[in-house]
């Protein structure tokens, strides 16, 4: 059987946190601004002890009996959550996934100017999703697609790493490349304005050469 755990200390989060006057309970169980528990004591008294350390009396564990309250700084205590809460978003890497479109029989232009879409988009971070789309008897011959995602894949390894090998999917092939951690010659590449012929995967639409 696990050992029992004292009440939790740290104050709700939402809005339902009751503070000084506004706890309604005869007798509570007190932690102190050290950290102490100073067991159970009329709610008058901790508001007291509260009040003369200039800090504010908060209940910590409504559905306890007693309720357990602690003395804080309240106010110092949110706005260190909140600070903390937007440090963590600020870390957090948003990964976008951006689509190029090819056909098995793409002339060298235009192999050389979605190539240069993959290659921005990798520099931005962003994973690029690479579809063969097929068509009528073009899928007797999946291997032309397949040559030409491992090609693109290939010329990109610096940039990037292959997440998901070659996969034919009905009448397209799908290869997905996701940035490396620390791409050659990093920094460079575009303005990060959608260019014609690529397009995001929330909203991809037909292209083709």
């Amino acid at each position: 059987m696990p050992p029992r755990r004292g009440p939790d200390t740290r104050p709700p989060a939402g809005p339902q946190t009751r503070i000084n006057e506004a706890i309604r309970a005869e007798s509570v169980r007190l932690i102190d601004a050290e950290g102490e528990n100073r067991g159970i004591v009329k709610l008058a008294e901790a508001q007291q002890i509260a009040q003369a350390a200039g800090l504010d009396l908060v209940e910590v564990a409504a559905d306890a009996r007693p309720p357990v309250v602690r003395i804080m700084d309240y106010g110092k205590w949110r706005y260190e959550q909140e600070q903390k809460a937007k440090q963590a978003r600020r870390h957090q890497s948003t990964i976008t996934i951006k689509e190029i479109k090819f056909r098995p029989k793409i002339d060298p232009h235009d192999y050389a100017t979605k190539k240069g879409h993959v290659e921005r988009f990798l520099r931005h971070r962003d994973k690029v999703k690479v579809t063969i789309m097929f068509r009528g008897r073009e899928l007797l011959h999946p291997e032309r697609g397949e040559a030409i995602l491992l090609r693109l894949a290939e010329e990109l390894k610096d940039l990037a790493v292959v997440e998901s090998r070659p996969n034919l999917d009905g009448r397209n092939m799908i290869m997905m490349l996701a940035p490396v951690k620390n791409p050659a010659g990093a920094g460079g590449g575009g303005n990060g304005r959608p260019d014609e012929g690529s397009e995001s995967e929330s909203a991809p639409s037909p292209e083709t050469s």
